[in-house]
């Protein structure tokens, strides 16, 4: 388990980067008018225990400290409409400028993008970044952009996404078979879960803990962060340990709204993506674990399973989905950098 110390010293860094902002340019804006308001619309709540919410926060914190055209607002809690209803107006130039979000919505815009979320796919955090911060992501980045949407940063999910459910205690891979099981609308999404033996049941995210009251639902996947944040130990006593998805995040801009930027504006905008990525990654690891902590304390029961069976079944289930999408080669350099770690 990761100790303590470990986050203090990443939210000490956190600190530093975010002192240093302030000090070099606490005189730079002063008394003078903000000439364009760039808009951050996220699903996540206002709250610090989401990944989402946090990469916001130092996203903004770092332009409107160091930019004197700029200031950045934040609309959590879907305030500026849902996820892809945000992305279609950002693609003409219209109502936010950024979006942070999970990369499963972005295969509605770019199919091949649909490839980050196979499931089973990601060996760990470190396999993640390697593959994202190098030729795949360059080359899912250019697609991106080519529809409207520039990428400024591939991020981290804060954890593995897992099965919990209200009254059936999963043990074994068996005992999946049937269960109702939530999840979000993707084709991806679907897959692996059906693959699973479970009946995957697509669910607005707001009725989640109202259908595992009423038994609606058996159960629903996600990580233990959010699990945590929204108190779904209310509803659901036991968690297995399937890590199906691991569904990475993503920081865009409108491209539209992104030539319209100054060179200048443009570097600084860039800049704190960057840290923001890197402070939300190297949380990632930390806030899984303490969330785990935090549910068993919740009276959680968690189990490891047996993975074997759905390893074996899912590469087939991979190519058949990365072929869909026109994403085979992509697939392939993926499953490379897990085996070589380059």
């Amino acid at each position: 388990m990761l100790k303590i110390l470990d986050s203090v010293i990443v939210f000490a860094v956190l600190s530093f980067f975010l002192i240093c902002s302030c000090n070099s340019s606490s005189n730079s804006g002063e008394g003078k008018l903000k000439q364009k308001i760039i808009k951050v619309s996220y699903d996540d709540p206002v709250d610090f225990a989401s990944e989402i919410h946090l990469t916001a926060w130092i996203f903004q914190k770092y332009i409107n400290d160091n930019s004197k055209n700029l200031e950045v607002k934040l609309y959590g809690s879907g305030s500026l409409g849902h996820e892809r209803e945000v992305y279609e107006a950002m693609q003409l130039g219209s109502g936010a400028s950024c979006v942070i979000s999970g990369t499963a919505i972005l295969n509605n815009f770019s199919p091949r993008t649909g490839v980050l979320d196979l499931s089973f796919l990601w060996k760990d955090f470190d396999h993640v970044h390697r593959v994202l911060d190098s030729e795949v992501g360059n080359i899912l980045a250019d697609d991106l952009d080519k529809v409207g949407i520039k990428v400024l940063g591939w991020l981290d999910s804060w954890g593995y996404r897992n099965i919990i459910t209200a009254k059936k205690e999963i043990k074994s891979p068996q005992d999946i078979k049937g269960l109702k099981i939530r999840t979000i609308q993707t084709p991806f999404n679907i897959a692996a879960l059906n693959a699973m033996g479970a009946n995957a049941t697509p669910m607005a995210f707001g009725e989640i803990y109202s259908s595992m009251q009423t038994g609606v639902l058996d159960g629903f996947e996600h990580n233990a962060t959010i699990v945590n944040t929204k108190k779904f130990y209310e509803v659901g006593k036991y968690m297995a340990l399937t890590k199906h998805l691991f569904g990475p995040m993503v920081i865009c801009f409108s491209k539209k709204q992104w030539d319209e930027l100054s060179t200048e504006d443009q570097k600084i905008v860039q800049e704190s993506a960057t840290l923001a990525r890197d402070i939300q990654r190297a949380l990632a690891p930390i806030r899984e674990s303490e969330a785990m902590m935090l549910l068993k304390e919740h009276g959680m029961i968690i189990n490891e399973i047996n993975r074997t069976p759905f390893l074996k079944s899912a590469k087939e289930m991979q190519n058949t989905l990365a072929q869909q999408v026109g994403a085979e080669n992509l697939l392939q350099k993926i499953r490379d950098a897990e085996l070589t770690g380059n």
